[in-house]
């Protein structure tokens, strides 16, 4: 796990923590772009409150119960729990670990810390009349771990014709037959609909919200919230023979993962999440059964839940059944770990369905990184050195061009921090930054340093100094906004630009603040470090 520098902050320590989670992950098998689009989207939000100054809790973690995760441990001949060891270690926390994913937890939902509280939630629940035994009959998506109306299902074709297929997995559902205990979920139609017109952004993006309020809006079932045909999962406390239905279970992660029912200092101080980070697919769960649960524990309810959209490829969603799912390595091993950060929330709009493309990577990576940011601050390093031995001069000759790069940074912040931290508009915060390294850019083409450095009078080395200065206080910024998003590559820019130790390290930067202009001292060493993102080799081939 990545240090997360909340600490470091100087946080409130009594203050409600920004706290935010992506979802579990099915460990049915390895982690892919899909999975990864997601934890990194929830990192960025979370390095970018940390560079705020305020405390953070960011939560990630593994789902390994349920039918699914049973039959693929069947399938590959080990026990469910030590197919769930096997790929926590040895490919879910690695991944994380190497796309510098800052979460402060990691939860496993075999957790005795978990299990025990979701058997004490679920016995409250029932104690409270809450729940009750009864029978039901369906069709069940194995995938998914969950009944599946009529209506959902799509038609078969060629081996599966004739029969119904979940819409999700293209495969068969199976009709189970079972005698489980119900979540009374139907008395809590009329509360959830108040809650959504009370709280217009609970539910993001408004496409996911209309979605759900008409889906409520039709009426809702009883939930089963137990299984007996299997028994992988949490035993129901009174009832053994039954085990918890495993997205009641999963769920409650976003609580036993702060301490409900063990730490309540810590729950108090965390709970509920501000954002949950879902895909749009387990979207009913967090934004109908995941609220109504809280309700009937008394319980607050989250701030927002956001659904982002599915990762395209030939058309198909990525994922490991439509055979579409790509290791995320086999990108960072070509482009970079950065890179590859801010590809995916630049290139898709958050909530939207996207599509990747090897190609379009590789023209957004050499157009906007290597050509527009590594270009200019390689460019502005050699300046530095030429014509100045590598010490930043002071500007004591600014004018209209050096006040139109300061309000063109003033814009730029505020624009990033709103969209970033706010609207959850990762592509529009970063678009933001980039157009501030565009103009920089133009204003460097405008002024012709170069040009200027053949002026050998007081008043040409002075002109000289003050663009050198104004394109290196702007990069200094843009090290700043760009660090949650590329943080090895903003620290190499931080300590080029000659930052440390005059500045202080680059993780207590506030993004609000980054617009103070003039906070880069003048006489600081500026040096021409590696090229912040090098040519790309060759398309590796298959």
């Amino acid at each position: 796990m990545a240090a997360t520098g909340s600490e470091k902050q100087g946080a409130d320590k009594n203050a409600k923590a920004f706290y935010v989670s992506t979802p579990i992950y099915y460990v049915n098998d390895a982690p892919h772009l899909g999975h990864a689009y997601t934890t990194v989207a929830g990192d960025v939000l979370t390095r970018w409150h940390r560079q705020r100054g305020e405390k953070v809790w960011y939560l990630t973690g593994t789902d390994e119960h349920g039918q699914k995760i049973m039959r693929t441990a069947e399938a590959n001949d080990v026990t469910p729990q030590e197919w769930c060891d096997k790929l926590v270690t040895e490919a879910w926390k690695p991944l994380w670990e190497h796309l510098n994913i800052a979460n402060d937890d990691f939860i496993r939902t075999t957790e005795k810390r978990h299990t025990d509280r979701v058997q004490e939630f679920v016995q409250d629940l029932y104690d409270k009349g809450e729940i009750y035994k009864g029978g039901y009959e369906g069709p069940y998506c194995v995938g998914c771990e969950e009944y599946k109306l009529p209506g959902d299902l799509i038609d078969g074709e060629g081996e599966f014709s004739g029969q119904k297929l979940c819409p999700i997995h293209k495969k068969p559902v199976e009709l189970l037959k079972e005698e489980n205990y119900f979540f009374k979920l139907s008395e809590y139609g009329d509360k959830l609909l108040a809650l959504y017109e009370a709280n217009p952004g609970f539910i993001q993006p408004e496409s996911a919200r209309n979605e759900v309020v008409n889906f409520v809006k039709q009426g809702l079932q009883d939930l089963s919230i137990s299984r007996s045909t299997f028994d992988w999962g949490v035993k129901v406390p009174w009832d053994d023979k039954h085990v918890i239905y495993v997205w009641v279970d999963a769920l409650l992660n976003y609580a036993t993962a702060v301490g409900y029912g063990a730490n309540e200092e810590k729950f108090t101080s965390t709970f509920p999440a501000n954002v949950h980070l879902v895909g749009k697919d387990i979207l009913r769960f967090h934004a109908v059964i995941w609220p109504a649960m809280l309700l009937a524990q008394g319980l607050p309810v989250p701030g927002r839940v956001a659904a982002n959209g599915w990762l395209m490829v030939g058309g198909e969603k990525m994922s490991k059944s439509n055979l579409t799912g790509i290791k995320p390595q086999d990108l960072t091993s070509h482009f970079g770990v950065d890179a590859y950060r801010w590809y995916f929330l630049r290139a898709i709009a958050f909530g939207s369905d996207g599509s990747f493309s090897w190609e379009d990577f590789t023209a957004r990576y050499t157009s906007e990184l290597a050509n527009d940011y590594g270009n200019l601050a390689s460019r502005l390093a050699a300046m530095v050195g030429k014509y100045f031995g590598g010490a930043l001069p002071e500007a004591t000759a600014s004018g209209d061009a050096e006040r139109a790069v300061q309000d063109g940074l003033t814009k730029a912040v505020a624009e990033a921090d709103r969209k970033i931290g706010e609207e959850l508009d990762f592509q529009g915060g970063i678009l933001a930054i980039f157009d501030f390294v565009k103009q920089v850019n133009g204003y460097i083409t405008e002024q012709e340093p170069w040009k200027v450095a053949k002026d050998d009078s007081p008043e040409g080395k002075a002109r000289l100094a003050t663009i050198l200065y104004t394109a290196a206080e702007s990069l200094r910024a843009v090290a700043v906004l760009l660090n949650p998003v590329m943080p090895e590559t903003s620290q190499k820019l931080w300590e080029s630009l000659g930052a440390e130790p005059s500045l202080g390290a680059l993780a207590d930067q506030n993004v609000r603040t980054a617009a103070t202009w003039g906070t880069l001292p003048a006489g600081a060493t500026v040096t021409k470090g590696a090229v912040l993102f090098p040519r790309l080799e060759e398309k590796p081939t298959a």
